[in-house]
């Protein structure tokens, strides 16, 4: 796979000269992935003006290069800055974040999905396609919970793990009555998510944009199966900022897990603290940073 890159290189280059004499285009913007990088760096030796935006809080690969030769790096986190050569061409913008996860209140959130008491209410979620390790996890944590007569309200998106988690349920005779539920996906994300007071869940940058426009106290466990570590990297700066707790998946288990969350929604005055401090970092209006940005180069 190496070797074809390298041999790929000079054909993405020419590729690239091509796009650019065809488009004639006024700026140039990557958004980190691998593929921007030819178009991006043949702009910048073109002199016409490039930005970039990175939405994790460390510099992949790509943008590192491109960080060089741009004219503006787009970041989510003012901690970020530091991780570049010239930090004076950054730009904290944020990340933007779907509208819709503005729509609810928490009251109107828990009323839609028919809430009606006062338990507090736990979202957990393991990306789009879920995770085999964490969903083992969860396995137990369910029947910690039912043990318990689940003394929250719980939403679980197990993905692909679904039938398999369901199954491993009704064989250890797990009754989650009405205090738990387990879902395949989460198709009404911004409801849930608006409805909960905490959340449970990975450290991808999507993921923590929006829990830090919606200042949603959670816990992080961070994916180890990604590039460059960047989900722990993402998970770290919440944490360095009292805006998140961080496991890691080694080193926790579904019982140790379900603790630490009835220890989180004991405790009141963490939890609105963690939320003061989200609120702190997030730019809730990224959308316009960017457009500002680029329109700033354009000039």
């Amino acid at each position: 796979h190496n070797v074809m890159t390298v041999l790929t290189l000079p054909m993405a280059r020419r590729q690239a000269r091509a796009i650019l004499d065809d488009f004639q285009p006024d700026l140039v913007v990557g958004t980190g992935g691998y593929a921007s990088y030819p178009v991006v760096k043949e702009a910048a030796r073109r002199g016409i003006p490039t930005a970039i935006h990175e939405s994790n809080a460390v510099p992949g690969l790509t943008t590192k290069l491109l960080a060089k030769a741009a004219d503006r790096v787009m970041v989510g986190f003012e901690d970020s800055r530091q991780h570049y050569p010239h930090p004076d061409r950054v730009v904290v913008t944020g990340t933007p974040v779907r509208r819709d996860f503005f729509d609810h209140t928490r009251k109107e959130a828990r009323q839609a999905l028919g809430f009606t008491d006062d338990r507090p209410v736990v979202l957990s979620y393991w990306g789009s396609l879920g995770a085999e390790v964490m969903n083992r996890y969860m396995a137990d944590f369910l029947q910690a919970e039912a043990e318990e007569g689940c003394p929250f309200h719980h939403i679980h998106g197990a993905g692909r793990n679904y039938t398999w988690l369901t199954g491993e349920l009704k064989a250890r005779g797990v009754d989650l009555g009405e205090g738990a539920e387990v879902r395949e996906y989460i198709y009404d994300m911004p409801l849930v998510m608006a409805a909960a007071d905490l959340v449970v869940c990975r450290a991808g940058a999507s993921t923590i944009s929006e829990l830090t426009a919606i200042a949603k106290p959670c816990i992080l466990v961070p994916s180890p199966n990604v590039t460059n570590n960047h989900q722990e990297k993402n998970a770290r700066v919440l944490e360095q900022h009292g805006a998140a707790v961080v496991l890691l998946e080694p080193e926790c288990d579904g019982r140790s897990l379900y603790a630490q969350v009835k220890e989180l929604l004991s405790d009141r005055e963490r939890l609105s603290q963690m939320a003061r401090n989200l609120s702190a970092l997030s730019v809730t209006d990224a959308a316009e940073e960017i457009y500002q940005t680029l329109l700033a180069l354009l000039r």
